[in-house]
């Protein structure tokens, strides 16, 4: 009895320092991250004139599958940068397989009649696939520097002007701007997604920055020097975050990423369950494919031993919800064997430190963080409200995510499910009964449903025994997974 409970103690306290450590490396971003601020607030951005006859050709490329519903929208919005006309191309590269193609190929036109050097790059085997198109367009692309918006991407006029100065740094091969979202007060689930990228957009991003840390080009919203792409070995397609390996092979070769975390980029956040699930497995599937990638190679890097612990930490990143989800399977049979042998518990509370650690980052990135908005105390408030509905559901994520890490891990290959946006802007706004949607259960969510009952099931045998050490934790699970499950099934199609 007494080996069985040292044993998942054993597992249960590793998962907790592996969560720990990866706390505490957020933190030292949020050290580096105020660190910057106070030494450089008021800095304003650079920004060319649109009269300058010095500015470059750029290539604006638009890679897009399956997106009905807002292509029109996309390259729209591409036509109302302030940038010369005369420096100016755009692609749309649209694999689509529906009647996407048919609307891109007449918004095309209708630019093309204007002058406008536009032109659509479609493909019919998808292969390699955003990495792929990206990679097929490449040697048609006439500028200097290359432009990359996903579908969902409402860039500001001033976005070229803005970031293209910032290349007379000849070391600097990328300019990543902030995501912002244009949908965060539709739902809850909108609004907790902006709570996690904001992190993300700040902390994360700008403490990488500011810390002389890797960083990376997330995938849109950004601009490459087209020799960095080059010089880096191009796009490749063995992983489903393409975007963060470039950024890596792109910075072990020297070049540098300027990121740029005041000057936004409007974008849509899934509105739905199962296209936000979607994309996590594609971002925690893709981070663990990089982790295995690329994590040699910066070991055996000139990196300095912080950069490559940082490195680590960031590759690995997706593998906290693995860590989460061990944690929490081998809690409940503690409940029982713990009172077996004589441990004291209160040592498991050296491990606060991550909870503290993570809920300064998070208040930083939500409130002290938001551009132009004053804290106030109906702010903060709703801060700590909505946190702990945020903590539940990223550990109710933490099965579909520990699949897509696994997966990753071992090398197992799965298709680019984009995300589908469905021009969610206002809250009358509705995706219901549209295209894209999906439409059967899949597994893991009645998996997610069993755990929800599983977690209950050990509150419940906590307050009979009075071993109530892991009831909060339990709790969040409990709510966590079943909220997951609950929505997975009321956002299907049919």
């Amino acid at each position: 009895m007494a080996a069985i409970t040292y044993i998942l103690l054993f597992i249960y306290c590793i998962a907790l320092i592996f969560i720990t450590f990866y706390c505490l490396l957020q933190f030292q971003l949020l050290y580096h991250y105020k660190k910057y601020n106070a030494a450089h607030k008021g800095e304003d951005y650079l920004k060319a004139e649109v009269s300058d006859k010095a500015l470059p050709i750029v290539t604006i490329q638009l890679p897009i599958f399956n997106e009905k519903y807002v292509v029109d929208r996309l390259v729209d919005s591409i036509m109302k940068l302030d940038y010369p006309r005369d420096r100016f191309q755009i692609q749309v590269l649209d694999d689509s397989t529906d009647d996407t193609i048919e609307i891109s190929r007449r918004k095309i036109a209708e630019y093309k009649n204007q002058g406008i050097d536009i032109s659509l790059y479609h493909r019919t085997d998808r292969a390699g696939y955003k990495a792929g198109a990206l990679k097929a367009a490449m040697p048609y692309a006439k500028g200097e520097f290359i432009a990359i918006f996903d579908a969902d991407f409402l860039p500001d006029k001033d976005f070229l002007l803005t970031c293209i100065p910032y290349f007379k740094d000849e070391k600097i091969g990328v300019v990543q701007t902030r995501w912002q979202h244009i949908n965060e007060d539709y739902s809850m689930i909108t609004k907790l997604q902006a709570m996690q990228l904001n992190v993300h957009f700040t902390v994360e991003q700008l403490g990488r920055s500011a810390g002389n840390l890797m960083l990376q080009f997330n995938g849109t919203a950004g601009i490459w020097r087209k020799e960095t792409i080059a010089d880096s070995g191009g796009w490749e397609a063995d992983t489903l975050t393409e975007d963060l390996d470039l950024s890596y092979r792109a910075q072990l070769k020297g070049w540098k990423i300027h990121y740029l975390e005041k000057f936004g980029s409007p974008a849509e956040l899934p509105a739905e369950m199962n296209g936000l699930k979607s994309q996590q497995f594609r971002w925690m599937k893709g981070g663990a494919e990089n982790a295995k990638k690329l994590l040699p190679t910066v070991w055996k890097s000139d990196l300095s031993l912080k950069q490559k612990f940082h490195a680590s930490g960031h590759l690995m990143s997706s593998s906290i919800f693995l860590f989460i989800f061990i944690a929490g399977l081998f809690s409940v049979p503690l409940i029982y064997f713990l009172p077996t042998v004589s441990f004291n518990t209160s040592l498991l509370g050296v491990f606060l430190v991550s909870w503290v650690s993570i809920i300064l980052v998070y208040y930083v990135a939500n409130i002290q963080a938001e551009v132009g908005k004053k804290i106030t105390g109906k702010s903060i408030f709703k801060f700590f409200v909505l946190f702990p509905i945020f903590l539940a559901l990223s550990m109710g994520l933490s099965l579909h995510n520990t699949i897509a890490v696994i997966q990753g891990y071992i090398g197992k290959k799965s298709a680019f499910i984009r995300t589908p946006k469905f021009n969610i802007q206002k809250i009358e706004d509705s995706f219901k009964k549209r295209e894209y949607l999906s439409k059967k259960i899949p597994l893991t969510t009645y998996g997610e449903g069993f755990l929800s009952l599983y977690f209950l099931a050990a509150i419940g045998f906590a307050l009979y025994t009075g071993n109530t050490v892991f009831v909060l934790f339990h709790l969040l699970l409990t709510i966590g997974y079943g909220t997951i499950c609950f929505y997975s099934i009321r956002h299907l199609n049919g």
